[in-house]
């Protein structure tokens, strides 16, 4: 058997090719961006977001605490308005009696301790505000320039009061403004970001697939292999264990005669051609539910996971011997055939992980004895061969 073995050199198929050029351009070729370049991106909008928001509530609470110090000049030029009115209100009754000069003298006290405060206040303020002299806090201003300075203050703070109100509103709309359109790009970000994974995901899971496939096949035939057959003979066998009524299973291994000679006088590219087209034979002449595998070289076996009599057997393996034979005549070779052995279990064989092995032995059997045939792993049975 071992000077029949196909030197047919290993295939890698064209999935893994197109995974290995995807793996390339990734890494150097094409930058694609990922997940975690989208999670760097909404990161950095969250920070910039937040500095500017951070900056805009500064702004708005520097507004609030102009807004409030305008109040309290308002205020403070209220109060003095309120006296300087009590004051002209004493000028007007007659100084003849005392208790009228003492109460004008009060009120006059006390207007001028109001305009002391509203100065001291005004004159205090960081913005460039109009200054208040200190000419009408002396005892003979006249109540014309009072009148004038309370009257420009009140105009004055009144408006920056607006202003700075204006101002606020304006920038507390800008920050619900711009917490809504951050809001809305993080959420964008994040369900892109997701997307992306989910995407991510379902790439890894096909070629977990591909490389998986690869691993339980035989690249250049697409059956299954070794691994593949044995992983399916103790799946089936598990099955018939747990099954309540007795279940039948048999390994058919086939060995192709006269493989050698194609490969030698045709050359490997059409000793490939001849493996590709029995296989597919192959696979066409048995049940879905049955496994085919290349078990290496010119060697095949047929995993038939239930049957009822050993005739179905033998008509298996007639199948398989004229899909040899068809292959052969299609391709003019005439100088391949088939030698088939076959192991049932638990009839012939008691352990099921001697199937393949007994099919083996039961193979050589019939290329010992002319070759082109069957035969059954079992002394007792009739060999058939032919």
């Amino acid at each position: 058997m071992a000077a029949e073995v196909s030197k047919t050199p290993t295939r890698i198929p064209e999935t893994l090719f197109a995974l290995s050029r995807e793996s390339g351009r990734a890494n150097g070729w094409r930058l694609t961006p990922g997940p975690a370049t989208v999670a760097v991106a909404s990161l950095l909008c969250l920070l910039i977001g937040l500095l500017y928001l951070a900056l805009q509530i500064r702004t708005v609470f520097a507004d609030q605490v102009k807004q409030e110090y305008a109040g309290l000049v308002l205020e403070a030029v209220e109060r003095a308005e309120t006296a300087r009115a009590r004051v002209g209100v004493w000028d007007q009754v007659p100084h003849a009696h005392d208790a009228a000069a003492e109460g004008y003298g009060q009120a006059r006290a006390e207007l001028t301790r109001r305009l002391a405060s509203l100065a001291a206040l005004v004159n205090a303020s960081p913005a460039n505000a109009p200054r208040i002299p200190s000419s009408v806090l002396l005892p003979d201003a006249t109540f014309g320039e009072m009148d004038r300075l309370l009257g420009d203050a009140s105009s004055y703070w009144h408006t920056q009061r607006d202003t700075y109100s204006a101002d606020m509103r304006k920038r507390i709309t800008g920050i619900a403004h711009m917490l809504i359109a951050v809001a809305a790009l993080l959420f964008c970000l994040l369900i892109t970001a997701l997307g992306m994974y989910a995407k991510r995901n379902r790439q890894l899971a096909g070629q977990s697939h591909e490389f998986k496939h690869a691993a339980l096949h035989d690249p250049m035939t697409g059956l299954a292999n070794r691994r593949k057959l044995f992983a399916a003979l103790e799946e089936a066998a598990a099955q018939a264990s747990m099954s309540v009524s007795p279940r039948k299973m048999a390994v058919l291994y086939v060995d192709l005669d006269g493989f050698k000679k194609v490969n030698d006088s045709r050359g490997h590219r059409v000793g490939d051609e001849f493996l590709v087209a029995v296989s597919r034979r192959f696979r066409e002449s048995v049940r879905k539910e049955d496994v085919v595998a290349r078990i290496g070289g010119d060697e095949f076996a047929v995993l038939v996971q239930e049957f009822a009599e050993q005739e179905e057997l033998r008509q298996i393996a007639q199948r398989l011997i004229a899909c040899v034979a068809r292959t052969d005549e299609q391709m003019g070779m005439g100088m391949v055939r088939a030698s088939i052995g076959i192991a049932c279990y638990p009839d012939l064989v008691d352990d099921y992980c001697r199937l393949v092995a007994a099919a083996d032995e039961a193979m050589y059997r019939v290329k010992r004895s002319g070759k082109n045939g069957f035969a059954f792993a079992s002394r007792a049975s009739e060999a058939h061969v032919g």
